[in-house]
This record gives C-alpha cells, structure tokens and sequence, in this order.
C-alpha cells in the first residue's frame, strides 16, 4: 500500500504517459452519503490487449526492461480491495486504458488523499505535451480543470511557464 492515495495516481499517470498518451482524464469523487471515494484515470495511450491487462495487475510482472516486478498497478487493486473497494482495469489495443478503483471512506486503512494540488501541478508542469482533464467531485460539488482549454487561452505561452504554473498553483488552493 502506499502511503497517499496520490502517489497511486502519480503511477497510473506515468503509466498513462509511458504507453504514449496524449490526453489522460481523471475523475476523483468523494460521497460522504454513500461512504464511497473513487477514481478513475482513462488514457488515449496505446492500449493493451485482455492477457497483458491481466498480467500487469501482478506484482510479478513487469513491462519495463530491468525489472521482474511491477508492484504500481497490484498495488493500487490491493489497496482498493483491501479498503473494502473495487477494481477494474479496461484496456484495448489502439484505443487506451481505463483504470478505476473505489475504496470504502470508512474504512480504518484508507489512506490520506494527500497533496492533490502538487500532484496535479507536477502533472501539468512535467507533460505540456499532454492534455489533462481533472474532476473532482466532493459530495456533488465539482471542480474541473482542462488543459487543453487553457492552451487555447494561452495561445503561444507554455503551460509551464514560470507565470503560468504560479496561476495554476492559486487557482488550485482556491477551489481544492
């Protein structure tokens, strides 16, 4: 398990990022009624077929060269069953990858959210070539950020840019 919910999405975006993807949508709610907190984090990436789907949610798997193991995604599933959860993981070849867990919010071994912001600045901040679409709802209020729609605001200006990161880091505190 790891120690913040948000390291475990920082590795389903860097797996997002390594199959190619160029567009990476995730959607965090939070439902105090239905005691339920998920996410899912879908990709455009290049997909997988049915066998290595099943394959990477084994800790003794690994796709990367040099290592056996791959402990990012059976990681993720563990936590999610072991916090009285769900998990699946969608993908086809060509089209991407869906990954979606659900943890019970009560459960005493549910770990902390962590830094949400951080987490999605150093997304935005280390992949300008990608468009991310964020969504986090807490018991129906949502927030949602689309980079895409703010490269089009910023038309020749890199999303990050000194200025540009500075906005989005107020703009997060304001509305996380």
């Amino acid at each position: 398990m790891m120690a913040e919910i948000c390291a475990h999405i920082m590795d389903i975006v860097a797996n997002s990022i390594t199959a190619e993807a160029k567009k990476v949508d995730i959607f965090i709610a939070q439902d105090k009624k239905r005691a339920l907190f998920t996410i899912k984090v879908v990709d455009d990436g290049k997909g997988m077929t049915e066998e290595m789907s099943k394959k990477v949610q084994d800790p003794f798997f690994s796709t990367k060269t040099g290592r056996k193991v791959g402990l990012g995604i059976p990681l993720f599933k563990g936590t999610a069953e072991h916090c009285g959860g769900d998990f699946y993981l969608k993908s086809k070849i060509g089209e991407g990858t869906e990954i979606f867990a659900s943890f019970a919010l009560n459960n005493p071994d549910l770990p902390p959210l962590g830094n949400l912001k951080d987490t999605i600045l150093v997304m935005i901040v280390s992949n300008p070539e990608v468009n991310f679409s964020f969504s986090y709802t807490i018991n129906g209020k949502e927030f949602t950020l689309d980079t895409k729609e703010i490269k089009a605001q910023l038309g020749s200006v890199p999303i990050n840019h000194p200025e540009v990161i500075s906005f989005l880091g107020k703009y997060l505190d304001e509305n996380l």
